[in-house]
């Protein structure tokens, strides 16, 4: 009787035990995948060599799987950097020029990972941003954001409980979320429910490196509001973690961890400098990644679709621009890329396209507009566009690089080893002539092997006065509204022209 007493009683506390679990996995074929994405985060973390702030959680994840030293964005703008997170393809391949809520979109048909993983029998679950267009390409059965009208995507503890409500009904079946944190993009918004808990001022942290001379209070205050913001990001990250632990999900999911392009400041964000593209890559999956690895290849969010796709067994789409990350799981592969690209053709309203190549010194920028503008010198109100005139820096070399943005010649060639903040152009110089054709072959091949339509000019022609009539209306109805006193009205660019049908080549 009192063996049978002790063993119900046993029966009852694992009963009990199991109950408080989210839910309790079996033994899977197919990985769960879950994609965490960070808005404008470059490599500042612990684990990168940024010890501005502890980020425990982001390192911790790197401690557990692989980092990725060169790791890369194909453009520095949201929607379509994330256009090739979700199909492996560049921009000027899926048709995501430039932002979704400002008319831009990828051709219909693209297959997504979302949309191949729904195929295969998994369930999905997103939280926060997805920003590519059409919906209907990028199916997700759980959408935080509809689930909870109220959503705040700066609450990173709302993350882990929309996933925990998922995880509750999901069952034995294979999943994948993406869970993308709002934070570090601007505005900052200081502390969000109680995080972080200490805020950094403008004299707890130095301006980034990339604004050389330009250290101001204004300078300082925004680095110190991106640093409190990745706080939260760690935050959250530590509380996905811990919910795959007590979920009994550590061990069968396969965790990626990116910022889908560098800080939102000048130099960084809609430039196709080392700083906007250059983001954490981390990834982790027990029993298949040996802890504890670094590696130096080149990888691109192309290489995310897949990655993933081979790791559940699902056959890859054609065309595909990424590569499986599995020649990595044991080691540095003896081949791998030479060559790492990037471009950027338009982020809202104006046009001034670029692409961009480089290896493992030198890189190569195309400025498709020369003389034009060039995006990133105030981007999301970065100060240092209204600094610029300012006398304290007027003999300065940061003050000649960032001008140069203001008419942005048709080359440009830097060597990075030495000089990784990309200040000092040497093309045209001719002891750099051999790498600066090199490059610049290299590059054509690239656009040429990739159908970048921008080689067509009169698709070029067509696409920049469409967009610069479309930036033309904005202006003049933003000061049409500012002299009546009104909010200018939201107008999205008219993309149909150019938006045609999925033909996969």
């Amino acid at each position: 009787m009192v063996q049978s007493a002790i063993t119900s009683r046993i029966i009852r506390e694992s009963i009990a035990v199991c109950l408080t679990l989210v839910v309790i996995p079996s033994a899977q074929a197919q990985p769960n995948i879950l994609l965490i994405t960070a808005d404008d985060m470059g490599q500042t973390a612990g684990c990168y060599g940024d010890h501005t702030i502890a980020t425990p959680a982001i390192d911790r994840l790197a401690s557990q799987g692989m980092l990725f030293k060169n790791a890369y964005v194909t453009q520095a703008s949201c929607s379509p950097s994330r256009s090739s997170m979700f199909t492996g393809l560049y921009p000027h391949q899926n048709g995501q020029l430039g932002l979704a809520h400002r008319g831009y979109t990828m051709h219909r048909g693209v297959p997504t990972l979302q949309g191949l993983l729904k195929q295969a029998g998994y369930r999905s679950f997103v939280a926060g941003k997805v920003h590519v267009e059409p919906d209907r390409e990028l199916p997700f059965e759980f959408v935080a954001n509809k689930h909870d009208r109220g959503f705040n995507r700066r609450d990173v503890a709302a993350f882990r409980r929309h996933l925990q409500s998922f995880l509750n009904d999901v069952g034995d079946d294979s999943w994948f979320a993406l869970a993308s944190f709002t934070d570090p993009h601007k505005p900052y918004g200081g502390r969000v429910e109680g995080l972080p808990v200490e805020l950094l001022g403008p004299d707890d942290v130095t301006p980034f490196a990339q604004h050389g001379e330009f250290d101001a209070p204004e300078i300082r205050t925004e680095a110190a509001g991106y640093y409190n913001a990745v706080k939260r990001v760690d935050h959250g990250v530590g509380l996905l973690m811990d919910l795959l632990e007590k979920t009994g999900h550590a061990d069968d999911t396969l965790v990626i961890f990116i910022g889908d392009h560098g800080p939102p400041v000048t130099r960084g964000k809609t430039t196709v400098y080392e700083f906007g593209t250059r983001i954490p890559f981390i990834v982790r999956w027990p029993n298949q990644i040996k802890p504890g690895q670094v590696h130096k290849g080149f990888v691109s969010t192309v290489d995310i679709v897949p990655t993933c796709l081979t790791a559940a067994g699902i056959p890859l789409p054609s065309p595909l621009s990424g590569r499986s990350l599995n020649p990595f799981y044991q080691g540095e592969p003896r081949e791998w890329r030479e060559y790492l690209f990037t471009e950027f053709t338009t982020h809202g309203p104006g046009f001034a396209p670029q692409r961009a190549v480089r290896d493992n010194r030198y890189k190569f920028i195309h400025n498709l507009l020369p003389g034009e503008p060039k995006n990133g010198i105030g981007v999301d109100g970065c100060p240092i566009r209204g600094m610029l005139n300012d006398r304290r820096w007027a003999n300065t070399e940061a003050r000649r690089v960032f001008r140069l943005m203001e008419q942005a010649p048709e080359f440009e060639l830097y060597d990075l080893h030495s000089d990784p903040l990309e200040y000092r152009n040497l093309a045209g110089d001719a002891q750099f002539a051999e790498v600066e054709d090199r490059l610049k072959s290299v590059l054509l091949k690239w656009r040429q092997e990739t159908k970048d339509p921008l080689l067509d000019q009169s698709y070029f022609d067509r696409l920049r006065a469409h967009t610069k009539q479309h930036s033309d209306r904005i202006a003049a109805e933003t000061t049409q509204a500012k002299v009546a006193g009104k909010e200018p009205p939201y107008n999205k660019i008219d993309m149909r022209e150019f938006q045609e049908t999925w033909q996969g080549n």
